[in-house]
């Protein structure tokens, strides 16, 4: 951490890792209103040997502790994903093809079909929370160490 100097002098800065790192340019205008051209570092127009940034997200890309980070994230997404969307087609086919269960009362006004179509959006909230939830717990500490990790490696390769 950076602490600032001066006014506000109190003020402290957390360094990310991906501030300094250059992006491929978007956004990035002059004083006149044109793009900034995105140049390679100093140390790779000069030559110097060494895996280059693509190189490294390649690496990292073959890693075991990625392909368990993108395992994590299929083994939760495609289930749920298979089951929202059955659970959704049968809604839709059950409001096609059997009006009259669809028609039927609960309570009142309120029919199986405004309960099922609440329920729809009840269980977009779940899901919504669960994968959260599911990152949060299995795949965000991964992540974040293969981020640091990736980020160091990169700036070693700028050296």
């Amino acid at each position: 951490m950076d602490e600032k100097e001066g006014q506000g002098a109190s003020a402290v800065r957390v360094e990310d890792p991906w501030y300094d790192t250059p992006a491929s340019g978007w956004g990035d205008v002059d004083g006149t209103g044109g793009r900034v051209p995105v140049t390679p570092p100093a140390s790779a127009q000069q030559g110097e040997s060494g895996p280059s940034t693509a190189e490294i997200y390649l690496e990292v890309q073959r890693s075991a502790a990625f392909q368990e980070v993108r395992r994590r994230y299929r083994r939760f997404v495609v289930p749920a994903s298979l089951a929202f969307f059955l659970w959704y087609l049968a809604y839709v086919v059950a409001a096609t093809t059997a009006p009259d269960l669809m028609a039927r009362p609960v309570a009142g006004a309120v029919n199986v079909a405004m309960v099922a179509g609440l329920a729809q959006f009840l269980t977009t909230f779940l899901l919504t929370w669960a994968y959260a939830r599911h990152a949060c717990r299995r795949r965000d500490d991964a992540a974040l160490e293969l981020r640091w990790e990736t980020q160091e490696m990169t700036r070693g390769a700028g050296r």
